[in-house]
């Protein structure tokens, strides 16, 4: 098996606004970012599908205010290690127990936001003892990600598409790489109920942005195969919760022809992750933002901090 290196393709990567460490975990090397006085009570961010560690750069001053702040990259995004074949939510969780254990070292607030989000919420319920103070889910696909999901729409009446256009245009590992083929395909390939979809050629961004040249393709393609969750079905995790949930969602919408899903989480299912996470025996705490894109750690990281930080007051966990 041939995993891939930042040293393999150094010529993609830009310099950020933090310095970035590696560590060596076993079966692949993370990358990652921090900031705060380590005094302060450790936070750590799981980053989006597509989305590496700098994603929460503009987030990250604000949280180091109260927080030592911890963003990674996951395998298979960022200078962190691809793993061909090797992609699902047990094998990210579990890069991420390491993390805590080998580099953290304390209990964190661990903060993810969609895909990272799904992963937020497999660490609440599967991480070592101690390890987890409490877990924020930022817009997290929860079911929608899943081929067969136990309550509502499938990755494949939502987003899957986009994921499925990438992996055939772009290639496992960028093995293709036909980014004008893509751009083309974008108008007959993409359902046309998704707002992406219906984008007329002129307002799409030109080139390759820089987040998605840093991310393995194949990512898209075990979760419209299914196979990400294929030993980890999200009804059977979020049953298992040991910890304190603030779920944050985002503007979302059921397509009136269809029924497909534009955003990341429908309300059926929001509700259902709520149902299973206090069923559980923890407190489940819901923040609506109707009008928020989907990542609100960029678009106002003011709100998402503030947001964060009165729920960890309320809670007691941060002064």
């Amino acid at each position: 098996m041939n995993y891939l290196e930042a040293g393999d393709h150094p010529d993609i990567f830009v310099g950020h606004g933090y310095p970035e460490h590696t560590v060596d975990l076993g079966e692949i090397r993370m990358n990652y970012a921090v900031a705060g006085d380590p005094a302060n009570p450790a936070i750590l961010l799981v980053p989006a599908q597509s989305e590496s560690w700098w994603g929460y750069e503009k987030a990250m001053p604000l949280l180091a205010e109260r927080y030592q702040v911890y963003a990674v990259d996951l395998r298979g995004q960022g200078r962190s290690t691809w793993t061909p074949g090797r992609y699902s939510l047990d094998l990210f969780g579990n890069d991420l127990v390491r993390f805590i254990d080998r580099v953290i070292g304390r209990p964190v607030v661990v903060s993810g936001l969609s895909s990272g989000g799904v992963i937020a919420a497999w660490l609440s319920a599967f991480a070592a003892p101690g390890q987890l103070r409490a877990a924020v889910y930022e817009d997290a696909p929860l079911f929608s990600s899943e081929v067969n999901p136990a309550v509502g729409q499938s990755v494949r009446q939502g987003a899957g598409s986009i994921f499925r256009l990438w992996h055939k245009w772009l290639g496992s590992q960028w093995s293709i790489g036909d980014v004008e083929g893509m751009a083309k395909a974008m108008a007959t390939e993409l359902p046309g109920w998704l707002p992406f979809g219906q984008a007329n050629k002129e307002d799409r961004p030109a080139g390759v942005p820089q987040n998605l040249r840093e991310y393995d393709p194949e990512w898209g393609e075990a979760f419209w195969s299914g196979r990400v969750a294929l030993t980890c079905d999200h009804e059977t995790m979020l049953s298992q919760v040991k910890a304190p949930v603030l779920f944050t969602h985002h503007a979302h919408y059921l397509d009136p022809a269809t029924g497909n899903l534009i955003g990341a989480i429908s309300d059926q299912q929001v509700s259902y992750v709520g149902k299973l996470v206090e069923g559980a025996g923890n407190s489940f705490t819901y923040r609506a933002f109707p009008e928020m894109p989907h990542s609100m750690h960029d678009h106002d990281p003011a709100t998402y901090v503030t947001t964060v930080t009165d729920w960890l007051l309320d809670l007691g966990l941060v002064a």
